[in-house]
């Protein structure tokens, strides 16, 4: 029972397992919901979804899997044996309401009965739904014509679905492997916070405050303390120009995300890799450099490296003095990524092309060896196992 449902479920990428199936199975046998398509749905992705990052994809296997079904009447038949619906509709009937059954020639029979005034009224509401459409004149069938109702009430001639919940796919963004947003970045750069109370003591202290009043007999003795503030510091290094035009909009959020959610943060530029200079102004980058060398030694090695670009590039460019597009690096990127892991314990590198493309790549490669394999994608996934490997 429901383990093609459940199968549909892993197809899609959705993590339940069968402790989580049985779960359901469970709450079936208590009857917490019968024979409503939409209770269904919210029960199930109530037992077999544990994350609402992933509500986009059960919703899509949902529908796939439940095409076209607008009760539970056709699971009901496909999953649920016959011998125990009978009896547990037998249980709902009084002693008399059976041997009328029995007098009708069995339930068999009765069930026969329902189905062919079932067939009989949907043969009739299509014999009138063609007919509204083929009247020209009446106001109903202009009514059914143009999907409005006529002066009598709605139009008989156009049946209207109910609209599927899981067809609604409200939870979309929420998918961790989705383009970011601002709000989705900022969400996963507080995966990366080391807290500590700096400043006046301004926030009031609700334990001491308790314990220290306990200890005065009774007597308020208020407590205060600094306030908790992320300290954790940031060098952030952009990538700018060339390929990197296609992910302008999603590096302009990275960046503004940053900037609110880590007060110790300094940002520079490069192009393609790092080399003996950075700048802080695109328009002045040609005039106004600043020398890594002065960078490396002004930023303690207590800060945290992150690198940002999509590190495509002619492999040269990387391993080879002279390697830049724009000017003579008398020394190759290599030495000088080389230098910032001899300062800095934590570097990370960013990658906003698709991560299944990396492969095809021999500087992304390149570059993912520079930084000891800690290269991640501009996905809410991909920044969230960033910032938690700079944490440890």
């Amino acid at each position: 029972m429901l383990i093609n449902f459940f199968l549909t479920l892993r197809k899609y990428k959705i993590p339940c397992t069968l402790r989580e199936l049985m779960d359901l199975l469970e709450a079936l046998k208590q009857r917490l919901v019968y024979a409503n398509i939409d209770d269904f749905y919210l029960l199930s992705r109530t037992c077999l979804c544990k994350d609402e990052k992933h509500y986009d994809k059960f919703d899509r296997a949902f529908a796939a899997y439940f095409k076209g079904l607008d009760d539970l009447h056709g699971m009901l038949e496909s999953m649920i044996p016959d011998e125990w619906l009978r009896r547990e509709f037998e249980k709902s009937l009084s002693p008399e309401e059976l041997e009328q059954i029995k007098s009708l020639g069995g339930l068999e029979k009765l069930i026969e009965a329902f189905q062919k005034a079932k067939e009989d009224e949907e043969k009739k509401a299509a014999e009138e739904a063609k007919k509204g459409k083929e009247g020209k004149d009446g106001e109903e069938g202009d009514a059914d014509r143009e999907g409005k109702d006529g002066p009598n009430g709605p139009a008989k001639g156009k049946k209207k679905k109910a609209k599927k919940a899981w067809n609604d796919r409200q939870f979309k963004n929420l998918d961790d492997s989705v383009e970011l947003g601002t709000r989705n970045i900022k969400m996963a750069l507080r995966r990366l916070r080391k807290f500590a109370r700096t400043g006046a003591e301004e926030e009031l202290d609700l334990d001491d405050t308790i314990r220290s009043t306990a200890h005065n007999g009774g007597m308020l003795d208020i407590k205060m303390q600094a306030e908790r503030k992320n300290t954790v510091k940031v060098l952030l290094f952009l990538d700018i120009g060339g390929s990197m035009d296609a992910h302008v909009k999603v590096c302009e959020e990275l960046f503004s995300a940053t900037r609110t959610e880590f007060k110790h943060l300094e940002s520079f530029y490069f192009h393609n890799f790092i080399y003996e200079s950075v700048w802080k102004d695109n328009r002045r980058r040609m005039g106004e450099r600043i020398s890594t060398l002065d960078v490396l030694n002004k930023y303690s090695g207590d800060y945290k490296i992150v690198f940002v670009g999509d590190a495509t590039m002619a492999p040269y460019e990387i391993t080879h003095a002279g390697g830049s597009v724009e000017h003579w690096n008398e020394e190759p990127g290599t030495a000088w990524m080389d230098r910032f892991k001899e300062v800095y314990e934590k570097v990370v590198w960013i990658n906003p092309t698709p991560q299944e493309t990396w492969e095809y790549s021999s500087s992304v490669a390149l570059t993912q060896d520079l930084v000891n394999g800690n290269m991640f994608p501009l996905t809410v996934r991909g920044l969230e196992e960033g910032m938690n490997s700079l944490s440890k």
